[in-house]
């Protein structure tokens, strides 16, 4: 038995997309930035910030039906999920690496 509540994946897949158009830079993580609630979605918090630009996020703790769908949607099956303009940069271990190498402060840098 499947006791998940239910809910209409065209309809949640049209709010990621809103989500992602809406928002520059928009990271799909458990918690929030200042209460992170994992450690990959802390690392991911403190090298988007770091960076130095405001940022969206959203909780897909608060959301399941966003935490259930995104994945397919994306095509990437974990958290966090960081999108700028529009496109799925990565995992936390893709923005530790950008981070790294300076290449996540560029991309951050052309957000629009």
């Amino acid at each position: 038995m499947n006791f998940a509540p239910e809910f209409d994946e065209k309809q949640v897949i049209e709010t990621i997309k809103q989500q992602i158009a809406d928002n520059s830079i928009l990271l799909y993580m458990k918690g929030t930035p200042s209460a992170p609630q994992c450690g990959f979605s802390a690392h991911a918090v403190s090298a988007v910030l770091a960076c130095g630009k405001p940022f969206a996020f959203v909780n897909i703790l608060e959301h399941p039906e966003i935490r259930a769908t995104l994945p397919k949607y994306a095509n990437w099956p974990t958290f966090p999920q960081l999108y700028v303009n529009g496109e799925l940069i990565g995992g936390c271990d893709i923005i530790m690496e950008m981070h790294e190498s300076g290449e996540l402060q560029e991309v951050i840098d052309q957000a629009k």
